[in-house]
């Protein structure tokens, strides 16, 4: 079974779904001695095992999958009815047609099936924790697991429910927060006082990660007792990444300074470069992942239009610090 301890590099490129995560960034940051990603969420279990496969067929090194634990919401259809309406004009302006906010679990069983059957050798977990019998299944499976944190009473759960590690996330990493409770505030803890703070509550390997750029980054995280490092952003304009023209263009764009927590394309929070949108909607409701649908076809005609100002761009505070360059040199330059 993996031991996120035997990583000749102390790196674990976080997994971006959506698209920034690809088969090639994976294999190549598992190549380079790290831990690459396979992006399960918002695809399909058979898409999932497509994409493992192609990674695989790159590296003969371990890879990691993230699933997404969705909890069952339902804002109200008032609620989505009332934001569906806010947005028909900025539709309308892109010619795009609104998705159906309907709510899924992002095909759970489907995925947790495949990763049964596959064993990748890290299985991963985001917006919540698997019961103790899904991690269990998969520790007879040889697969080791780890759950994204956000709290220290939250990796103190995920350990009793039998998690074999932690991905800590910090307030400063890019896209959405881990937070477990859709309808909580994102806990603004200092990553260096979070990640105290868990290891002082649990006794396994932890990875810890928001706004990590650069080796020094990397090198005070290890020195306070993470395994390794979690990088997104330092990714995002690796030439095996699959961000899109839009948000590769805005991550160097002046313009694009500064980073905000925004519900407005998901219902769930998560950090982005600041933009007309988000400015806009600051009191889009938590509906997760009914909003997502309902802006997907939105934010895919703003790429089309080459539009940032409605377009997600995720990113984490360091994102200036972004550098285009493979996978292999980005891996090598955050190791201390």
């Amino acid at each position: 079974m993996l031991d996120l301890r035997d990583l000749s590099r102390p790196v674990v490129a976080a997994p971006m779904a959506g698209g920034a995560s690809t088969p090639a960034l994976a294999a190549a940051v598992t190549e380079s001695g790290g831990l690459g990603y396979v992006a399960a969420g918002y695809k399909t279990a058979a898409a999932v095992a497509d994409d493992l496969a192609a990674a695989r067929a790159a590296t003969s090194g371990p890879l990691a999958v993230n699933l997404f634990v969705v909890e069952r919401c339902d804002p109200g259809a008032d609620v989505l009815a009332g934001y569906r309406a806010d947005l028909e004009p900025e539709a309308a302006r892109l010619g795009a047609t609104l998705g159906e906010p309907a709510w899924d679990d992002d095909d759970w069983q489907g995925k947790l099936d495949l990763v049964l059957d596959v064993r990748p050798d890290l299985v991963s977990f985001t917006f919540g924790c698997p019961d103790a019998d899904v991690l269990r299944r998969l520790a007879e499976a040889r697969v080791h697991t780890a759950v994204t944190v956000t709290t220290a009473d939250e990796a103190r759960e995920a350990v009793a429910r039998g998690a074999r590690s932690l991905l800590v996330q910090g307030p400063d990493a890019g896209a959405h927060r881990g937070t477990w409770d859709l309808l909580a505030v994102p806990a603004a803890q200092p990553l260096p006082d979070l990640l105290r703070d868990v290891l002082a509550a649990v006794d396994v390997p932890v990875v810890a990660g928001g706004g990590v750029m650069d080796a020094t980054g990397v090198e005070a995280l290890v020195r306070a007792g993470a395994v390794a490092a979690l990088c997104g952003t330092a990714y995002l304009l690796a030439d095996e990444a699959g961000t899109n023209p839009v948000h590769r263009a805005a991550l160097t764009d002046p313009a694009f300074e500064a980073t905000a927590l925004t519900r407005a394309y998901t219902g769930r929070w998560a950090r982005g470069l600041a933009n007309r949108f988000m400015a806009e909607h600051p009191d889009a409701p938590a509906a997760y992942p009914q909003l997502h649908h309902l802006t997907s076809p939105l934010r895919k005609a703003a790429v089309a239009a080459g539009d940032p100002q409605v377009a997600h761009l995720w990113a984490g505070t360091g994102h200036t610090q972004a550098r285009p360059g493979p996978a292999a040199e980005l891996t090598r330059s955050l190791t201390p």
